[in-house]
């Protein structure tokens, strides 16, 4: 039986999840906003890889318990560059790893297995999630301040499926 501490962190992270979907969309209108289609078509890509993980979260606990859903606040709308928006990608993934990571150790302390194999996709996820914003960010800093280099990224951003 899922215990109710277990119950609320799962909770607390669909809300986390539908944020990351919810910001990632945010950064995909910035970057349709700058006439960079294929650096939006990656955010939306991400935005519905998050959407569903928090899908995921949420149907397993269906079966665990109740889901209650808690309030998702609002995004950056805006940032500096390109750069700076997969930079705070970035940090946010890393966000999301740690709380990530607090669910297992979470599990693992209440002896709940069940939840625990259940995450290790998630923790397995996370390290392709970063490695994927920060390839960008490298392709990012080698293009610098090339309008050539960043619209031919931009085009193959354009190719994710």
């Amino acid at each position: 039986m899922i215990s109710e501490k277990m119950l609320k962190t799962l909770n607390s992270q669909i809300v986390e999840e539908y944020f990351s979907s919810y910001l990632y969309l945010s950064m995909a209108a910035y970057f349709k906003s700058s006439n960079l289609d294929g650096f939006a078509h990656w955010m939306q890509v991400q935005s519905g890889e998050e959407m569903g993980h928090a899908m995921r979260i949420y149907d397993y606990i269906h079966h665990q318990g109740r889901v209650i859903l808690g309030t998702i606040e609002k995004p950056t709308a805006k940032w500096a560059s390109p750069l700076a928006a997969f930079e705070a990608a970035y940090k946010h993934e890393q966000k999301i790893t740690g709380l990530i990571h607090d669910l297992a150790n979470l599990a693992i302390a209440e002896k709940d297995h069940a939840t625990n194999i259940f995450l290790h996709w998630f923790v397995t996820e996370q390290v392709e999630e970063e490695e994927s914003v920060m390839e960008v960010i490298q392709k990012l800093k080698m293009v610098g301040a090339s309008a050539q280099g960043l619209l031919m990224l931009d085009h193959e951003l354009a190719g994710r499926k």
